[in-house]
């Protein structure tokens, strides 16, 4: 059986996208698949996750605390990763407790997760050292993943995605952008092609921080592109399910309404507007994250 915590093992491959319209612009688009790696341990999840499992199946306690809201893939991915790695996993949950549980949170608890609800007021002190320091004394040592893996080692993790396709093939390489843990991985290691990455927050504005924070030596080879969020985090509307449902009609990929359909509907916009000069040859990186389209009306995806 593949061990789907190590990300050497996985296989992962790159479809080249159907569209003659691409095709008239001389512009290729390719999307590499790492939603097909597990339906919830897939995308960049394991990635973020490799080093913190790594510290944690190889310390004495063997137990990791993570954080994220009620419909957080990354909650849903460290508790089954958690799981396989038999690993304690506790939760640091977003809001006061529902009287119903997300899709997201019930799979959690299914997959061994303990979790614990805070005020909204309280999370967004969830980095202060004092926080961090009442943890330890309520569950003893552990292994503290930020949330979406927002750290060096969760960069590190990230970088390895370059593993998976050939740096030199490529003239753009496209990501959505969440904590940026990801889009500063693709980052570093991308020294000869432009890395893109598309805010699914509205007024993220502090990306440049953030990459000060992790480290990333400024470059010219990244763009953040803020046009295409539809609102905000998780925000949608009919024309992004139209979208979404197109795209799958035409490629049978499946995307995730949170992060990759921003991406591609991105993407697809800045082709039609001539922003990639003929010959450009551009490399999606597909996030997974599939579980948060079960928190959608059944009716709004044909798939």
């Amino acid at each position: 059986m593949t061990d789907l915590t190590a990300p050497a093992n996985i296989a992962v491959n790159i479809d080249i996208l159907s569209d003659n319209f691409h095709r008239s612009k001389n512009i290729s688009v390719s999307m590499l698949r790492l939603d097909k790696i597990h339906p919830v341990l897939s995308g960049n999840k394991i990635f973020k996750l490799f080093f913190f499992l790594e510290e944690a199946k190889h310390s004495t306690h063997k137990k990791i605390i993570t954080f994220g809201g009620a419909y957080s893939n990354h909650l849903a991915a460290t508790a089954f990763a958690c799981k396989i790695s038999e690993i304690k996993c506790i939760g640091i949950i977003r809001g006061e407790k529902p009287e119903k549980l997300s899709h997201t949170l019930e799979y959690c608890i299914q997959n061994g997760m303990q979790t614990e609800f805070i005020k909204r007021s309280d999370y967004k002190k969830v980095n202060d050292y004092s926080f961090t320091e009442n943890l330890k004394k309520k569950y003893g040592d552990h292994t503290l993943i930020p949330e979406g893996g927002f750290s060096e080692k969760g960069v590190m993790g990230a970088a390895m995605i370059g593993n998976y396709y050939g740096q030199e093939q490529y003239s753009h390489v496209c990501c959505p952008i969440g904590t940026a843990t990801t889009f500063a991985g693709l980052i570093q290691i991308n020294k000869n092609n432009k890395v893109i990455g598309f805010s699914v927050l509205k007024n993220l504005i502090d990306i440049g921080e953030r990459l000060q924070y992790l480290n990333i030596s400024p470059t010219s080879q990244y763009e953040v592109n803020h046009e295409y969020h539809f609102g905000g985090y998780a925000k949608e509307n009919e024309e992004l399910f139209s979208f979404m449902n197109s795209f799958y009609e035409e490629n049978k990929i499946s995307l995730d309404f949170v992060y990759t359909a921003k991406m591609m509907f991105g993407v697809y916009d800045l082709v039609k507007n001539n922003y990639f000069p003929p010959g450009s040859n551009i490399l999606c990186i597909h996030t997974g994250g599939l579980q948060g389209n079960k928190s959608l009306a059944s009716e709004k995806l044909k798939f």
